[in-house]
């Protein structure tokens, strides 16, 4: 897309945008607008929360660029003994606080509504139009949130945001800007949700791809037989199903004395959980010293041994990896050495399968961790040796087709991210011009 840049230019005087076109004013938001935040009725008092009438936002709803439904209903009575306010339809709301990347979000409310101690109502008077505001906002995330401090505990106040200074078009002009973004935005958003479904039905096929395989072998007319194990259900009539614990040895690692030095900073890789992430290890984040590993329980693997995670955050319990060197590791790591009748890269593939079934077996536990004698009890298909390398062969070929087509699917959105951020700053800041082209659009509309 090209678009003319405006005919004169002068200084901003601000620091978030260098030139301005010279018809523009610039103002800051307390100058521009209301502001003023909410607040939470009593979580312990459950009359307030049952049966409500009123819609209340906590930090989490600006998520949604434009939001459609609260996140609770509160009771008159609750509003009246809190300091929930109301904030007005199409007004901004801003996260001074939250988790992640919250903080400095900002959304605009589809409906009347109050929100908490946490958000910031934003309502422009009539020099600023809303939605304009709300893309000038979106393309200074990064400057807003820098603007609390470099904690990341730090919140962002009112007074900060009426600090904010805004390049000031009319507001005929501001409308112009607002819609421009707000159609052109659509169309990079749609071609954005196409990829990020493409990479969710390359994620389910390479997933089918490779259970298929470890499962059901490469011969569709091979005659099958009952696993008896009910999420394998048949396999192949020649292969074998045993239990890991009669196929591999078990062993778990541990973690040298954090507070003696010259355990550390050795020559010895030591991997944690973190690092187990399906891919070939072939280095580690920390090393041990000869006499860590003489001094603690953890032992060294040897290549060729398939480390699991049987605890750690998130996704990573159950994910497997398989050593490209020698290593040492921590007690949350599971190392399984194969023998003569399974080959750890067949394993590797087996355990990427079966994921959901060996994270499942952890919740017999109270901590919903896996354990030596629960993996040990876990059931895997083996086809002989042979053909295990053949499916490996094969699976190698077909996990890299799609693994390039998964990078292509994430590099198109990251340049269309990019492009998206472009298009707004060069519109808000008045890089651009945009009123032709967008009375052209409505001409042709």
């Amino acid at each position: 897309m090209s678009l003319p840049a405006y005919n004169l230019y002068r200084e901003s005087g601000i620091d978030w945008v260098d030139r301005v076109p010279q018809h523009w004013q610039i103002a800051s938001l307390k100058w521009l607008s209301t502001r003023y935040s909410g607040g939470t009725p009593d979580k312990n008092r459950l009359d307030y929360w049952e049966d409500g009438t009123i819609p209340w936002l906590n930090s989490g709803a600006v998520n949604s660029p434009i939001i459609e439904e609260p996140s609770a209903y509160i009771t008159e009575e609750a509003f009246a003994n809190s300091s929930a306010k109301w904030v007005p339809q199409n007004a901004l709301v801003m996260a001074l606080a939250g988790q992640g990347k919250t903080k400095g979000m900002v959304a605009q409310v589809s409906f009347p509504t109050t929100c908490n101690q946490s958000m910031a109502a934003l309502i422009p008077n009539e020099r600023l139009a809303a939605r304009y505001l709300y893309w000038w906002l979106v393309s200074n995330y990064q400057n807003i949130r820098n603007m609390a401090g470099g904690d990341l505990r730090d919140g962002l106040n009112l007074e900060l945001l009426g600090s904010i200074s805004c390049p000031l078009p009319s507001p005929e002009e501001q409308g112009t800007i607002a819609a421009f973004l707000d159609r052109e935005t659509s169309k990079i958003d749609t071609l954005i949700a196409e990829q990020e479904k493409l990479l969710e039905l390359l994620a389910e096929k390479r997933q089918a791809t490779i259970s298929r395989a470890v499962t059901r072998g490469l011969n569709p007319d091979v005659p099958m037989k009952d696993s008896g194990v009910e999420w394998l259900g048949e396999v192949p009539i020649h292969w074998g199903i045993g239990a890991l614990g009669y196929l591999c040895s078990i062993e778990t690692g541990a973690t040298p004395d954090r507070g003696e030095p010259r355990f550390w900073n050795g020559s010895i890789p030591w991997l944690k959980t973190g690092e187990i992430n399906w891919a070939p290890i072939s280095e580690s984040e920390e090393f041990i010293s000869e006499e860590g590993l003489a001094n603690s329980a953890t032992k060294l693997a040897k290549p060729g041994t398939l480390l699991m995670a049987m605890y750690g955050q998130g996704v990573t319990r159950g994910r497997v990896a398989l050593l490209e060197i020698e290593a040492a590791y921590n007690q949350a790591c599971a190392a399984m050495s194969f023998g003569p009748r399974v080959l750890p890269s067949f394993a590797r593939y087996f355990f990427m399968a079966a994921y959901d079934h060996v994270r499942d077996s952890g919740n017999e536990t109270s901590q919903m961790n896996l354990s030596v004698g629960l993996i040990a009890k876990f059931k895997m298909t083996i086809p002989p040796t042979k053909e295990q390398a053949g499916i490996v062969s094969w699976l190698d070929s077909e996990v890299v087709k799609l693994d390039s087509l998964d990078v292509e699917a994430k590099c198109a959105i990251a340049l269309l991210k990019e492009r998206r951020s472009a298009l707004i700053s060069a519109a808000v800041t008045g890089k651009i011009d945009v009123r032709e082209r967008s009375s052209a659009m409505a001409a042709a509309a």
